[in-house]
């Protein structure tokens, strides 16, 4: 693999913090999954802890799944917000993120990081309440490496997780349900529709706790 490394363009900082907000509400990735703009999902990952929801940019980096290296070079280009997305084809023969990188990203103000792939020191990810969602787990770590520019390592390309494409800037969002991944093109449509669609669960909602029937509440939204 020839080593990449690219310059991150981000999206609009009211952008990602209008979905930062959402994150306050439930199952943040099932609402952008609802709206009706092209929003891409992944599931199958989970978070080192359930109560973690996180919205941010991906700042993404691929890996060679037969020759896994450590991550330490996406630091230099990372800022505060910001999500790392690691894809390795979800190799099992290495852990690819642990606690000193959680360590590292936290203290550096990344938003959290998404792994497709192993990971280890989950007790003390976890401690650190990090968030990472992650594939499984296993002890032995990548091999350390020189950082000379000649790393099987590229950053800040399209990368592939579970069939969907993950570009650079791309905005997540990520909970215990899974991710959703929205361009930054789409990314108004989704906030205005998430709006909507809040507004509407939550007269439902009042509706049943006052004590509705189901036949009413068809009558009255036409489909829950």
């Amino acid at each position: 693999m020839k080593t990449v490394h690219n310059e991150l363009v981000r999206p609009p900082q009211e952008l990602v913090d209008a979905f930062v907000a959402m994150t306050r509400e439930y199952s943040p990735s099932c609402l952008v999954a609802d709206s009706t703009a092209r929003v891409g999902v992944i599931g199958g990952l989970r978070p080192v802890k359930r109560e973690h929801k996180i919205a941010g940019p991906a700042l993404t980096v691929q890996l060679q799944a037969d020759e896994l290296v450590d991550c330490l070079p996406v630091l230099g280009t990372a800022k505060p917000g910001d999500i790392i997305v690691v894809a390795c084809q979800r190799s099992p023969r290495l852990a690819m993120w642990g606690g000193l990188m959680s360590t590292l990203s936290r203290m550096a103000g990344i938003a959290g990081a998404i792994i497709d792939g192993m990971v280890r020191d989950v007790d003390e990810v976890r401690d650190l309440d990090f968030p990472v969602w992650y594939h499984g787990t296993l002890p032995r770590r990548c091999p350390a490496i020189t950082h000379d520019g000649t790393e099987p390592l590229q950053t800040n390309v399209p990368v592939v997780i579970e069939g969907q494409v993950i570009e650079p800037g791309d905005i997540i969002v990520a909970d215990e349900n899974g991710l959703g991944i929205v361009t930054p093109s789409v990314a108004q449509t989704v906030l205005d529709d998430t709006r909507e669609l809040l507004g509407r669960e939550n007269v439902i909602r009042d509706k049943i706790i006052a004590g509705a029937t189901l036949h009413e509440l068809l009558a009255e939204f036409g489909a829950l």
